[in-house]
């Protein structure tokens, strides 16, 4: 037997002169996934493009039909414009301050109702926890009217600043939230008790277990709310327009539709306007989204 027609070692014969070896499996660069995220992030930033583009045109060619994706005349005028034609400033600081407060009220009260629900057995936490659960199935537009009544009393017969009319009506009812109290409870749950446990045998009372142990952990979950509750306090429009009617109380989702006038809209100025109010939002967004994925995958390992 010659050595060209033995068998290969291994029982595997070698290939021929007239054999092709198979070819490998023609793999993407990339993810497969990128192919469906690319259209959609180009989808989802087309209205923002032309947010900006029609916040540097003129008045004609913002109104003209097919649009204009590049202007002819880049107007940056547009912005000071906007902010000089309404106090935009005014607006602004209403709306800063009604936002920071709405964050330190919730990261406070949602901490400390999330806390007990977490650690304290007593009578009624599950009856309880489940009402405040329901909350969340209510729709604003069925509790509007009963909240506004309630301001009203409030600002009448208790403190005249958180009645309508008055920013802090703005702030009061947003104070502590029911998602906040699930979101801090479930993060609460993920962390180990031992540490409580251990400052609870050197004497630490609850309140300071919470503020030197509890809380530093919590960080991620305590990042995330605040920049959910700032950009939720930052848009909401509905309830401002309901509680809110004179122009130095206003905030600037308030303050944007003023640009809206009955016959005619000056867009460009509106848009200008938009863009500059989205600033603090992605300022914000962009710093608390590290914390998001942590704080949002520690908080589904506890059960309810």
């Amino acid at each position: 037997m010659t050595a060209t027609s033995a068998p290969a070692r291994g029982g595997v014969r070698s290939s021929g002169p007239g054999i092709t070896a198979p070819g490998r499996r023609w793999r993407l660069p990339f993810s497969p996934w990128h192919l469906v995220l690319l259209p959609a992030s180009l989808a989802l930033l087309f209205p923002f493009a032309w947010l900006l583009i029609t916040s540097v045109e003129t008045q004609n060619e913002a109104l003209r039909f097919p649009p204009v994706l590049i202007p002819h005349q880049i107007r940056l005028a547009n912005y000071p414009d906007a902010f000089n034609s309404a106090p935009f400033g005014h607006f602004f600081a209403n709306s800063a301050i009604v936002a920071v407060t709405t964050v330190v009220c919730n990261l406070v009260l949602c901490s400390l109702a999330g806390y007990a629900f977490a650690r304290f057995r007593f009578l009624g936490r599950t009856v309880l926890f489940a009402v405040i659960m329901a909350t969340l199935m209510v729709p604003f537009q069925v509790t509007m009217i009963p909240q506004f009544i309630i301001v009203r009393w409030l600002g009448v017969h208790v403190l005249a600043g958180v009645g309508i009319d008055h920013i802090g009506a703005l702030i009061l009812p947003n104070a502590a939230t029911a998602f906040g109290i699930f979101f801090l409870r479930q993060f609460f749950r993920t962390l180990p008790i031992e540490y409580e446990e251990s400052a609870r045998v050197d004497g630490a009372s609850r309140l300071r277990v919470l503020i030197r142990i509890v809380l530093p952990l919590a960080t991620p979950a305590l990042a995330t709310l605040a920049a959910l509750t700032f950009l939720d306090s930052w848009n909401n429009f509905l309830w401002p327009l309901i509680a809110v009617t004179s122009t130095n109380q206003m905030t600037l989702p308030l303050g944007l539709a003023t640009f809206q006038g009955a016959h005619q809209t000056q867009w460009p100025l509106l848009m200008a306007a938009t863009t500059m109010s989205l600033v603090p939002m992605m300022v914000i967004f962009f710093l608390a989204q590290r914390y998001f994925i942590r704080s949002v995958a520690a908080t589904g390992l506890a059960g309810t």
